[in-house]
């Protein structure tokens, strides 16, 4: 019995490779998603604010494009901790500079070469899974991550910062103090990775390290073309992670154009986070006694009736006449709905991140886990295109908010189909292992 005990234990290796995602995650709640937007809003002019949208565009498609080749270096032996020691100190360096720097533009500088130190080093951290655990212990490793990213990053640094900017009368220094908490954050925590975290897996370069990588990523794209069990998760990814991302970050957006109040809206999204601290933990423990596959299944699902919840919160506020409801009390309703949204998101939104790159990582050759997590990173960031463009599609011939929200579940529905047809080849592999 105290064999089978020790064996359920994370490893040194298992928890540092955990702890980054409690190290990173800060950067995507304080610097991409809350309190840098808001103050760079305040610092910068109308075309400051006008260019910051094009300038985050341009950082996802540098590494978008990018992934794939960087992915083939990492795969070489010992390249994969330098090249994500080189993105990690980046983003340190230069999210550091976004708080000390005093003009808009050398912040938003300093935020688009951060965010690709931050999108570089999480390619090569999703890719290290395959080196720190075994296949069948992936996805309870990959759901922890996740949950620990939602405590130690979304949560417990972000209402630190609040707590210091609320103190200080959100005073510009207060802003300044927020942000250089995410550089410190991320260093400090980040330092069991680099000190217990190593490359298992690689592949013997033949030629120069460039055109050796250069090689290999052709390679790699041919053999996921062939490999259906592959092409079809890849497919799947792309139309329900495009879902998933576009409701988390129309979320506010929709809610205020319904005149939903803002203080609730961000505390039913911190009630989000703390939901998928222990959701993710459930999912990876579920995938064994229900399996992955399933699971995921299972969330995209759960996002499709999400979509049509969030239909309904809509048609509330901007049918209200029609049902004879009181603009008041439709906007109440309304907002009791997006607090249940919040709580159904928190259920879904870490498990189907987590089990989608532990399943992958059982789908690809361990060796060349960065070339494949490459590709898969191209179509994580090209996706986040289709659904604001559906959305705002939907919205602006219907002129109601919430026919944009239902306009979403073609996404899910088309991921669910992908899912279904890859079915066959996905028992095949599984098989094979």
């Amino acid at each position: 019995m105290k064999k089978k005990g020790r064996k359920k234990r994370f490893t040194l290796v298992e928890r540092s490779w955990i702890l980054y995602d409690w190290a990173n995650s800060v950067w995507a709640t304080n610097i991409a998603a809350a309190i840098f937007p808001i103050y760079f809003a305040l610092k910068a002019s109308d075309t400051g604010n006008a260019l910051f949208g094009y300038m985050v565009s341009t950082a996802n498609l540098i590494v978008a494009v990018l992934a794939p080749y960087l992915g083939s270096i990492g795969d070489l032996r010992g390249m994969k901790k330098k090249m994500w020691v080189m993105f990690m100190l980046i983003g340190v360096v230069f999210t550091a500079l976004m708080g000390l720097v005093s003009t808009w533009q050398m912040m938003l500088v300093g935020f688009v070469i951060s965010r690709i130190g931050f999108s570089g080093s999480s390619l090569f951290y999703d890719s290290f899974l395959t080196d720190v655990t075994t296949p069948e212990r992936m996805d309870k490793v990959s759901s922890w991550g996740f949950a620990m990213g939602y405590i130690g990053g979304s949560t417990i640094p972000f209402v630190l910062s609040i707590l210091v900017m609320i103190l200080m009368d959100m005073s510009d220094l207060s802003y300044r103090i927020a942000i250089l908490i995410v550089p410190l954050w991320w260093a400090l925590f980040s330092i069991p990775f680099y000190r217990h975290v190593e490359q298992v897996h690689f592949i013997e370069a033949t030629e120069k390290p460039g055109r050796q990588a250069f090689k290999n990523m052709l390679a790699t794209f041919r053999d996921i073309m062939k490999d259906k069990a592959i092409l079809f998760f890849i497919l799947a990814y792309f139309f329900y992670i495009d879902g998933v991302d576009t409701i988390i970050s129309m979320a506010t957006n929709y809610g205020s154009t319904l005149g939903l109040g803002s203080i609730g809206m961000i505390l039913a999204l911190l009630v989000t986070q703390l939901v998928a601290v222990p959701c993710s933990i459930l999912f990876g423990n579920l995938s064994k006694k229900v399996g992955t596959l399933r699971l995921i299944a299972i969330a995209v699902g759960i996002y499709a009736f999400i979509t049509i919840v969030g239909f309904f919160m809509g048609f509330l506020v901007d049918f209200h006449g029609m049902l004879g409801l009181a603009l008041e009390r439709a906007k109440s309703l309304g907002t009791i709905l997006f607090w249940i949204l919040a709580t159904l998101v928190g259920t879904v939104q870490g498990g189907i991140q987590a089990l989608s790159r532990s399943f992958y990582g059982k789908l690809i050759p361990p060796e060349r886990s960065n070339e494949y997590f490459g590709f898969l990173d191209i179509f994580g960031k090209f996706s986040c295109i289709i659904g604001p463009a559906l959305y705002a599609l939907a919205y602006g011939v219907t002129g109601k908010a919430c026919f944009g929200v239902l306009s979403l579940i073609l996404l899910f529905l088309c991921g669910g189909l992908m899912l279904l047809l890859g079915r066959p080849h996905f028992r095949n592999v599984q098989k094979a292992k």
